[in-house]
């Protein structure tokens, strides 16, 4: 017999509400039991068993952690009253960090925190959580959906998750074998993936706008381009860096999410090395997304290159005798993949430089 109680609903928290989201999530849940996960659903801890997920080549094996939100992109998820996409996103930005250090995504899990529980809007939100964990090949062992009246309005959410992969600490990418002339090759993004959005909102006036209008433009409408889903890079780069293994390598990866161009590359380059990204400003192949955001705000180019991704949504360092090959195994996997620039001696502190 289900637990419940009369006061705790009264005071505005039903938990036989949250029993039904449970029931509810199962199916979704169901998708992502790859091998190792062995625990079921609505145990005090999630369960993994890295024997039973194959990790016994390893020799120093080496886990690697990451957690995001979703940030203000929900609002866009509220007005459009669209949720079953928003948890893709979530998985993304835990998965897409991680995948940067050579990492295979092992698990996943997520924390939504409501004003009212609405069972159905919760299990929408976790069948794009489930999605993403399909995509990244990462087994969705548990989460928190937590009522909590007074915190946020009755009809909004925030949504937050956290990932574990794991690498062999030999084959951790770091950036020590990097060095003048590698190739700087972009991979595309989705849109605005899950950054920026306080700026973006403010842009559009989505508050105010007609988000369901088609704009020829775009192809879609303004809420279809802005809550396009962050794309997923695992299973390509882990296809790159099995491929570049018997040869120099993938050097260095970086996540292009807040902070754009500037903040993030920077992040791939080890502190110890005198090298600067140079990046070719015409060979970004900005999507038009970005270039409408650019003309209704009168932002500098400057700040949209530190800001957004432009259309960039991961960049992969690489040896130059490499990127032919890596540009091969990309496409094949389904990427639009070209070189946007290279790796030059750096005669200061700055790491990057766009001409």
């Amino acid at each position: 017999m289900k637990s419940s109680s009369e006061a705790y609903k009264n005071a505005g928290v039903d938990i036989t509400a949250g029993y039904k989201s449970v029931e509810l999530m199962k199916k979704h849940i169901e998708r992502t039991l790859v091998p190792g996960v062995i625990s079921e659903i609505g145990g005090f801890g999630g369960l993994f068993s890295l024997k039973d997920a194959g990790i016994s080549n390893m020799t120093d094996p080496v886990l690697v952690s990451g957690t995001d939100g979703v940030g203000t992109k929900l609002r866009l998820a509220f007005k459009l009253d669209k949720h079953d996409t928003i948890g893709i996103d979530c998985v993304a930005m835990c998965v897409n960090d991680i995948i940067c250090k050579g990492a295979k995504p092992l698990f996943f899990l997520d924390y939504i925190g409501t004003g009212k529980i609405s069972p159905e809007k919760m299990a929408e939100i976790v069948s794009g959580i489930a999605t993403g964990c399909e995509m990244s090949g990462a087994g969705l062992v548990g989460g928190e959906t937590a009522e909590m009246p007074g915190s946020y309005p009755a009809d909004e959410y925030d949504l937050a998750g956290f990932s574990v992969g794991i690498v062999d600490r030999a084959d951790i990418i770091d950036g020590r074998d990097m060095q003048e002339g590698d190739k700087i090759i972009a991979l595309k993004s989705s849109g605005f993936h899950s950054n920026g959005y306080s700026l973006v909102r403010k842009i559009f006036d989505t508050e105010n706008s007609d988000l369901k209008e088609h704009v020829d433009e775009l192809g879609c409408s303004l809420g279809e381009a802005l809550l396009e889903p962050t794309k997923i890079y695992v299973k390509s780069i882990l296809a790159l860096i099995s491929a570049l293994k018997s040869h120099a390598g993938v050097k260095g990866i970086a996540n292009i999410t807040g902070g754009g161009f500037y903040e993030n590359i920077p992040r791939a380059i080890p502190k110890d090395k005198k090298l600067l990204v140079r990046i070719d400003k015409k060979s970004i192949r900005v999507l038009p997304v970005f270039e409408m955001a650019a003309r209704f705000s009168k932002i500098s180019e400057r700040d949209m290159l530190n800001t957004f991704n432009m259309g960039v949504g991961m960049v992969v360092i690489v040896a130059k005798e490499d990127a032919k090959l890596a540009l091969e195994v990309l496409e094949a996997q389904g990427e639009e993949a070209y070189v946007i620039g290279e790796t030059v001696s750096a005669g200061g502190d700055d790491r990057i430089e766009i001409v």
